[in-house]
């Protein structure tokens, strides 16, 4: 289970993300994402599908990776697209009792949706590509100028990262949690959908108490490695821009002014 979850994992690939300096890629993506916000037309949305893939073939990951880490949303996909499609006032196309599906629900339901996947692919190009030190220390460089405001940077990176990055862990333990029932005879999977939400829920104090042990633990870990604030620490690898992160900044830029205009020129 924990091998769909898109968020926290790392794929190792020799491709040009993996290569590119972390800052840049998380300003790049951070950009991207605040332009889809703005997607609105249908051309701007088809735009914006090619350039995710064509990052995702170029990333060198296989694709059934993305593919299976959507499947845990499926279930939030599906509400958004049922709510704006029975909630949205517009053109009645079907209708039972007091159920109505108009045409502009289905509009504002496919297109909201078709941008949520756009932007979990995208924010999951970040952890893919970075490993959680080189992430954190991006990360860090990139917040140093509010460590002068006393904001603890160090701190806040790390916090950052090991948040994303334990999300995988934690459904690591949700699996590993459902095997031990599985294994007493109690089998969630073969119950209804209601019953299966309802058996979830005594499953969070031993979830709960795995995820304390697991921080208890790791603060040991940072501790025992003299960690501190953080504040005046070294690194083995120091980073630099080269040019191909500059050339990827242009195209970003290129990229996020074109998807604006697509969308002011309403085409």
């Amino acid at each position: 289970m924990a091998n769909t979850v898109l968020l926290g994992q790392y794929w190792e690939t020799n491709s040009l993300f993996h290569r590119l300096d972390p800052r840049t890629k998380i300003i790049s993506i951070i950009i991207i994402m605040l332009s889809f916000l703005m997607l609105e037309t249908f051309i701007s949305y088809v735009v914006a599908t090619i350039l995710v893939l064509g990052m995702v073939l170029m990333s060198k990951i296989p694709f059934h990776i993305f593919r299976s880490g959507l499947r845990p949303v499926l279930f939030v996909l599906m509400f958004t697209f049922l709510y704006h499609v029975v909630f949205t006032k517009g053109n009645v196309i079907w209708s039972w009792s007091f159920i109505e599906i108009t045409m502009e629900g289905l509009h504002n339901g496919i297109l909201i949706v078709w941008r949520i996947i756009l932007l979990i692919l995208l924010s999951s190009m970040l952890t893919l590509t970075t490993q959680p030190l080189t992430l954190a220390h991006g990360l860090e460089k990139l917040l140093a100028p509010l460590s002068k405001l006393n904001v603890p940077v160090e701190q806040f990176s790390l916090m950052i990262v090991i948040a994303i990055r334990f999300i995988p862990t934690f459904v690591q333990e949700l699996n590993r949690i459902l095997l031990a029932q599985k294994a007493r005879g109690y089998d969630i999977t073969s119950l209804t959908l209601p019953k299966r939400i309802f058996a979830y829920i005594p499953m969070l104090i031993p979830l709960l108490f795995t995820i304390i042990q697991r921080a208890e633990q790791l603060t040991y870990a940072i501790d025992a490695r003299a960690y501190g604030n953080g504040k005046g620490r070294t690194t083995f690898k120091q980073l630099k821009f080269q040019q191909m992160d500059y050339q990827l900044g242009g195209i970003v830029i290129i990229i996020t002014l074109s998807l604006i205009l697509l969308n002011i020129g309403g085409v």
